[in-house]
């Protein structure tokens, strides 16, 4: 007997776009494309990330414009990612994805004192696609410190899927999981429930140009960036009852037409944003320029800014936050998120003079300062050099390696190795990414919502600062 389309599911998905806005219109025409082959039965998801602070179109319309171009695309279902559940408040999400068409899946996520999801977010959900009846499970990746500050619970993703699997699985002809957790955990996912028949992944970012499996389970990623949309295909076999895969593949997100609608509300967003983000925050009198191997005025006021903001001994931050000078004249908002676009917050810990005194040595080298690093929300081009406040530091920039600093003091007092300090980061560096001796402090507090671009905002609204960044920190030796 020959096949009809109604023997045909087509899933189709992205994953870690992260406001790539320049993608979504071809994205959108790829898609048009496919269900053009058979409409009734394609289901549209995406897996998270979608939404990326980092993009002027999303910070200035706060998300509303990753909303429409989700609508005007036509998804089905999405999850959330850590760019949506943690860069965002829950109230900035309520207000964005309250014109949001589709369903939010993410089954891990509760309100505190709630025992229940936001309210524009489903646990779980079952979709119908022609004769097909799908079981959608998302769940995010569970930085539970993180989204107790916010006022959300994040509860155990393996747990919370292994129930709605167990539910759902006597309802529908597929469970697919919409899975915000990254490949190691979608392996072992697939090894302990294996009953999905399909995880669609996302969070690290991996393209899967064939299917993974472990068991039945198929395990299936886009990449990032909106380069792939993924495709699968599952056939009904009559004969065996049960559906089985006939395609799996990424296709490239080339060159080719694009949804004019997608385009035209791009367009209407960023230039909405852009008006919304020249609002003057400070005026300044004199450049304030950034460099990643030395010690310059804009790393030394991101320094104070974090130190003030965490009412810390001292702050250790790294230059690479900052994109490039902040120019004399006004400052507007817009400025400061080109310069310091990171989602990334500030953190108070307790840390020990060893601790930082070797990170002290380690900035020092160039082959750290100029290190190209990703994740965890960074969105620098390298890493910088360690910029400071509440410490005075003298060194010897020819010295050995791991011996060029000859004192750094706190209030005038030689940093002690075995006593404790209170410092002020960034939360990234608590994930051992970039200067990884930061992330042996301990009594961390995380301190969210606030970006580094707001702490600068009232960095430069405070009277003297700007003066103070330009003093010196890092002393070189002199000899007389």
């Amino acid at each position: 007997m020959q096949d009809t389309d109604q023997d045909i599911l087509t899933i189709l998905y992205t994953n870690d776009l992260h406001s790539h806005f320049g993608a979504m219109g071809r994205i959108s025409a790829m898609v048009k494309e496919q269900r053009g082959q058979n409409e009734a039965c394609t289901l549209l998801l995406d897996i998270g990330d979608h939404m990326d602070r980092a993009a002027p179109e999303t910070e200035g319309t706060m998300g509303q414009a990753n909303v429409d171009v989700l609508n005007l695309t036509g998804y089905d279902a999405i999850t959330i990612g850590n760019n949506e559940g943690l860069t965002f408040t829950p109230e900035l999400l309520n207000q964005a994805y309250a014109g949001l068409v589709c369903p939010v899946v993410c089954g891990n996520i509760l309100e505190i004192g709630q025992g229940k999801p936001p309210v524009w977010m489903k646990e779980d959900l079952i979709v119908h696609k022609g004769p097909f009846t799908i079981g959608l499970v998302g769940a995010t990746v569970a930085y539970a410190d993180f989204y107790e500050l916010l006022g959300l619970e994040a509860l155990d993703p393996k747990t919370t899927i292994m129930k709605s699997v167990e539910r759902l699985r006597p309802q529908v002809d597929l469970i697919v999981v919409m899975s915000h957790l990254g490949l190691p955990f979608d392996k072992e996912l697939a090894e302990v429930v294996p009953d999905i028949d399909l995880i669609i992944g996302g969070h690290t970012h991996h393209l899967l140009e064939e299917p993974l499996y472990i068991g039945r389970t198929a395990i299936t990623a886009a990449g990032k960036f909106g380069r792939y949309l993924g495709k699968f295909v599952f056939e009904r076999d009559r004969e065996l009852g049960k559906l089985v895969v006939r395609e799996a593949r990424c296709l490239p997100v080339e060159d080719g037409p694009e949804d004019h609608r997608i385009l035209n509300a791009i367009a209407i967003h960023k230039e909405q944003a852009e008006i919304r983000m020249q609002r003057t925050v400070a005026v300044i009198e004199e450049d304030i320029t950034i460099d990643y191997r030395s010690e310059s005025p804009f790393g030394n006021l991101l320094a104070q800014a974090v130190r003030r903001y965490t009412d810390s001994d001292l702050s250790i931050v790294n230059s690479g936050q900052l994109l490039a000078d902040l120019p004399a004249g006004e400052i507007t908002e817009g400025m400061l998120h080109e310069r310091c676009p990171s989602p990334i917050n500030p953190c108070r810990m307790s840390l020990t003079g060893e601790d930082i005194l070797y990170t002290l040595e380690q900035s020092l080298l160039p082959e750290e300062s100029d290190r190209v690093i990703y994740g965890f929300g960074f969105r620098g081009k390298v890493l910088g050099g360690i910029c400071v406040d509440g410490m005075e530091i003298i060194y010897n920039k020819v010295g050995l390696p791991y011996n060029k600093i000859l004192q750094a003091s706190v209030s005038g007092v030689p940093i002690a190795r075995d006593k404790i300090y209170v410092v002020g980061t960034l939360d990234m560096f608590t994930f051992g990414i970039g200067y990884e001796r930061l992330k042996c402090g301990r009594d961390k507090e995380f301190m969210l919502p606030d970006f580094l671009r707001d702490l600068l905002r009232i960095e430069l609204q405070t009277p003297g600062a700007v003066a103070n960044c330009f003093l010196s920190r890092w002393n070189k030796e002199t000899k007389l």
